[in-house]
């Protein structure tokens, strides 16, 4: 009997234990995504879906790759992406190195290695590549992300390498998606108060840039607004996060006196420097905190403190950052943020992408049938705006039913995740969703005005080759990890 059953346990295939509804909505999705495909490059020359002049042919062909690709991958034994998973991300690494040298120039980009026929994007592998290296990392003996800074250290050098790296390929847009795995490190024990940071530092970045060309009180008026949130989040972390009421009410009180103070002097004729009073006045709020840290709960008082600091010299290198960005880059952004319309030069394909989803109306114009899309009016229709022409032939009604289909995959993939009996499979998990979620919400954002445009495709539908091989690639380590959850127990 106990021959028998190793006998068993020996022979099962791990087939038995894939999590068969995420492939199923991998297939559905695959599929929706190759008519898309086809729709957006159809031109009324009768030519089939299936061959290989049309993209959505061509894009057939890797996804038969990747499926292949992917059944091995499920095949094999759980441990090996254990075992090899630093050397896959050192490799990787490697890699990303070598194309900055030896790829040639696409569009500004050298992130493309020409491989006879085909081409192939590094930057897209070393996502999966990273997410191995970050579940190796996490499922070391007694590691805890808290237990000391070095762990940080650790993690957050797993991730800046690739970003790195693609951004010295000139390809910003790939290199933002590897900032999502910052929502693993929050899972795994990091505070959220990064997360909070990360917010502000957003919300900083736009208004400073978008009111910069308005002034009050002899300074951008965006620069001003700053100041005055810094402050306002300063007193609100005394009162809610030290909870002490005794520091927020003083620090409340010293701003609003130092208001009053310079609003009277500007009454009468005195002029006060806009930034040098705002430094003045969050700088005395500093120290007197430092001060009280030796009688209040230090850590904690710190923490706002260290906040206060960070957010002035933060608000003093935006302009610096952003005038160190490409000038299409610079334009991208004010076009996003309202400050410029240019729809005939950079605003153009977000323009007539919103135009294109605006008029499919409900139900759409029917597959095929989309004016925008076959005239030609938004360019990279197939790729990065592939979603306009959805918007368009399907309408409302199918931009949704496709948004909800990611939803339902990204839900299932956090499930998985928390399903999970070990480190290692939880925190791959979680990169999954974390670049699944990027993706989507930012390709979406983009197409309908939200984002910049910085080219991040859309999973399963726009045409690459080395995407969808990479979002494979992700999904097929995921089902296998998690089938090992199964059979361990069996």
């Amino acid at each position: 009997m106990q021959l028998s059953t190793a006998y068993n346990r020996s022979n099962s295939s791990p087939l038995r234990y894939i999590d068969w509804l995420t492939v199923a909505l991998y297939f559905i999705l695959v599929a929706c995504g190759v008519v898309s495909i086809y729709a957006a490059s159809y031109q009324f020359d009768n030519a089939g879906i299936f061959e290989f002049s049309m993209f959505s042919g061509k894009q057939m062909m890797w996804i038969g790759i990747s499926v292949v690709i992917g059944f091995c991958i499920l095949l094999l034994d759980r441990r090996i992406y254990d075992a090899y998973a630093y050397p896959v991300y050192a490799v990787t690494i490697l890699v990303l190195f070598l194309t900055i040298f030896i790829a040639p120039n696409v569009k500004g980009s050298h992130s493309w290695i020409v491989l006879g026929p085909i081409s192939i994007q590094p930057a897209e592998f070393g996502k999966f590549a990273t997410a191995l290296a970050m579940a190796k990392l996490f499922s070391g003996y007694n590691f805890t992300l808290n237990k000391s800074y070095a762990n940080y250290l650790k993690a957050a050098l797993i991730i800046v390498l690739p970003i790195i790296l693609i951004i010295c390929q000139r390809e910003t847009g790939s290199a933002l998606v590897y900032t999502s795995l910052i929502f693993v490190l929050y899972r795994e024990g990091m505070s959220g108060f990064v997360l909070f940071a990360g917010f502000c530092a957003v919300l900083f970045f736009v208004i400073a840039i978008k009111y910069t060309d308005v002034l009050f009180w002899s300074i951008p008026l965006g620069e001003a607004l700053v100041f005055i949130g810094i402050m306002l989040l300063i007193v609100g972390m005394l009162f809610i996060y030290c909870r002490s009421w005794e520091l927020g009410r003083n620090t409340a009180l010293g701003y609003i006196a130092c208001s009053a103070i310079a609003a009277l002097l500007s009454y009468f004729g005195i002029d006060v420097n806009g930034t040098i009073f705002f430094v003045a006045v969050i700088g005395a709020s500093v120290i007197y905190l430092i001060i009280a840290m030796f009688r209040e709960n230090v850590r904690k008082v710190f923490v706002a403190v260290l906040f206060a600091v960070a957010s002035v010299l933060f608000l003093f290198s935006v302009n610096y950052a952003f005038g160190k960005l490409e000038s299409y880059q610079q334009l991208r952004i004010k076009v996003t943020l309202g400050i410029e319309d240019d729809i005939r030069g950079v605003g153009y394909n977000v323009n007539q992408s919103k135009i294109a989803i605006g008029s499919g109306g409900f139900w759409g114009k029917g597959l095929l049938n989309g004016t925008q899309t076959k005239l030609r009016y938004v360019p990279e229709q197939h790729t990065d705006f592939i979603f306009c022409t959805i918007g368009e032939e399907e309408g409302f009604a199918g931009s949704t039913t496709v948004l909800l289909l990611f939803l339902v995959l990204i839900l299932r993939i956090i499930h998985i995740a928390e399903r999970q009996r070990t480190a290692y499979g939880r925190v791959y998990a979680y990169c999954v969703a974390s670049y699944f979620i990027f993706h989507l919400a930012i390709n979406i954002g983009m197409v309908i005005g939200l984002c910049p445009v910085i080219g991040i495709p859309l999973p399963f539908f726009s045409y690459g080759g080395s995407s969808i091989l990479g979002f494979t690639i992700l999904l097929a380590l995921l089902l296998r990890i998690d089938a090992a959850r199964r059979e361990s127990v069996n």
